[in-house]
């Protein structure tokens, strides 16, 4: 199956790529020669960058449909820990996906991965949602949380 890159791929796509479940979002790239470090593997940072790519078209696509009528809240990643598993190469085509895993009223917890004839990379990142003068919390809105819990599998965190 011919990967397509910079599109959200099919449950299908996934599970042809290798992934050992769909995500509610996975993006398609390959390594690009500006991403490699001195030692012609890729840059940590770059991850990050892959990352973000894949957080924010979750957000876009995902999302933000549930603010329509309100003031668009800022997002704002709190926290993140990456896990580096594997080095990337030059030209090595990747998968990078993101999924909810819990929420609580103005944040939710976010599991993203990378994917490349096996996992290279694990993030679990920490979003919370501001007010959009970034003063306050930005409650989710209720029908969001459904999403987060049929789509994502995510459970309301304790506590």
């Amino acid at each position: 199956m011919e990967l397509r890159y910079l599109t959200p791929l099919t449950a299908e796509e996934q599970l042809a790529q290798g992934l050992d479940q769909p995500k509610p979002m996975a993006l398609a790239d390959r390594v690009r020669f500006s991403e490699l470090d001195i030692l012609r593997h890729v840059n940590n940072k770059a991850y990050l960058g892959w990352f973000e790519t894949a957080r924010v078209s979750y957000f876009d696509q995902l999302c933000a449909q549930h603010f329509a009528g309100m003031p668009p809240p800022r997002s704002v990643l709190r926290n993140a820990n990456v896990h580096y598993i594997r080095e990337m190469v030059l030209d090595e085509p990747y998968i990078t996906t993101a999924r909810v895993i819990s929420f609580r009223n103005t944040s939710y917890v976010m599991e993203q991965q990378i994917w490349s004839g096996g996992l290279r990379a694990a993030l679990e990142a920490v979003m919370v949602l501001r007010s959009p003068d970034g003063s306050a919390g930005y409650p989710l809105p209720e029908a969001l949380k459904r999403q987060f819990t049929t789509k994502d599998g995510a459970k309301p965190a304790q506590g």
